[in-house]
């Protein structure tokens, strides 16, 4: 099974929404592992890491994102996989 890591930035009505919290509970179910975060432009910005098929999975769950939000966009960058992280956090 092959583990990737990704950099997402995310696009829309995704802050005051539970964004980071629906990322962090989706990631946790999928045994991911990684970050996410707000940006100071109104993006939210994430790491996921692990099996291929469950980081494809997330961004299916991320791109339609909770309820009371909307993705525009969602920008996701394939980088070399690391390993670096015990679970998922919420970064403030």
């Amino acid at each position: 099974m092959n583990s990737i890591r990704v950099k997402l930035s995310v696009r829309g009505q995704v802050q005051g929404v539970g964004f980071r919290y629906f990322t962090r509970r989706t990631a946790e179910a999928l045994c991911l592992t990684g970050w996410v975060r707000n940006c100071a432009d109104g993006s939210v910005e994430a790491v996921l890491e692990g099996p291929e098929e469950a980081v494809s999975a997330a961004l299916d769950d991320l791109r339609q994102g909770p309820a009371g939000g909307h993705v525009d966009a969602l920008h996701c960058e394939k980088e070399p996989y690391r390993g670096e992280f015990d679970g998922f956090e919420v970064r403030f």
